[in-house]
């Protein structure tokens, strides 16, 4: 039996989103807000498409399949390889495709991703106690709660609590034996 193919796909965040990425943004701002910011002018999305340069933060359009527009998008944060094999998580939907599972498609399709093609073992998610949202959306996605984590990140001018929230790849795989502990 297959699976149903997927309604989303994950693209790779460009330079050439921007115009695109920065009016969705600026559409989302009451959704978004406390929860995240994300840039929403040509000059703050330039300088935050830099953190993609180096390998170590990879950044993703969850797109529709059938249309093509811009539901969400995923980051994937602060790659650690070695022993750990492990990264951290953003991610947000759109307004115009808010309620619609197609964040629960894009994060599964992330997932997938994160542990089959770049073979990552631990994926993390830090989430604010009060974003009702995002909590249920890596519910469904089988996350694990493992704490809460006070003034985590300042976010909206303040230092905000995250629960931390965790999932492994489901077929564990052994790394070198002769990768560093880092």
């Amino acid at each position: 039996m297959s699976a149903m193919p997927s309604r989303v796909e994950l693209r790779r965040l460009t330079l050439a989103d921007q115009d695109e990425f920065c009016s969705l943004v600026r559409a989302s701002g009451e959704l978004h807000r406390p929860w995240l910011r994300l840039p929403g002018t040509a000059r703050e999305f330039r300088a935050w498409m830099r953190r993609f340069e180096d390998g170590a933060n990879l950044g993703f359009l969850v797109r529709i399949v059938e249309s093509g527009a811009a539901a969400g998008m995923v980051n994937i944060n602060s790659i650690i390889r070695g022993r750990y094999q492990g990264a951290s998580l953003g991610y947000a939907a759109f307004a115009s495709a808010e309620r619609r599972g197609y964040m629960t498609e894009g994060l599964a399709v992330t997932l997938d991703h994160a542990f089959n093609d770049l073979r990552l073992h631990r994926l993390e998610a830090n989430i604010q106690p009060a974003n009702a949202a995002s909590l249920a959306l890596v519910r469904r996605l089988g996350f694990r709660y493992e704490g809460l984590s006070p003034a985590y990140l300042y976010i909206d001018g303040a230092w905000r609590d995250h629960e931390r929230w965790a999932i492994t790849a489901p077929t564990p795989w052994t790394p070198d034996p002769t990768l560093p502990e880092t």
